[in-house]
């Protein structure tokens, strides 16, 4: 693990962004929340939060840390028959949160996937980026 030790303590954010295609019909359902083990969307923002919390306890040498905040946020993007998804994770510390978000953004595309692949199992998860991070050095 790394020493952060002598690292100033600085507000750092990290932002990372997702999306899953689902196709027509899933999509349908997803948009009415009427899949069958119910509302996709709340779920995955709940699951996205969650891991992010957990970050620490499943990548190896990740820091225990405080977060100040987590979002999780979907959008449904029509023309597409996608879903997209933004992870928010802010914190003031001496190490930033970029896995934080990238683990409650992954987490949050999967958790769409397994409630929407009983309707269709044809998915694909792609477009996963940290798009901005801030505080420290680089």
């Amino acid at each position: 693990m790394a020493d952060v030790a002598g690292k100033p303590v600085t507000y750092r954010l990290a932002l990372a962004s997702g999306k899953i295609t689902v196709g027509e019909d899933a999509f349908a359902l997803l948009r009415d929340k009427a899949l069958p083990k119910g509302d996709a969307l709340a779920l995955a923002e709940f699951a996205g939060i969650q891991a992010a919390k957990q970050t620490p306890s499943l990548i190896p040498l990740c820091h225990p840390i405080s977060l100040n905040r987590v979002s999780i946020h979907t959008t449904l993007v029509d023309d597409e028959y996608a879903v997209e998804v933004i992870a928010v994770a802010e914190i003031n510390a001496q190490t930033g949160v970029e896995m934080e978000a990238l683990c409650g953004l992954n987490i949050a595309l999967l958790t769409i996937w397994d409630l929407t692949k009983p309707v269709n199992a044809a998915l694909e998860i792609s477009d996963i980026r940290l798009q901005y991070k801030s505080g420290g050095k680089r």
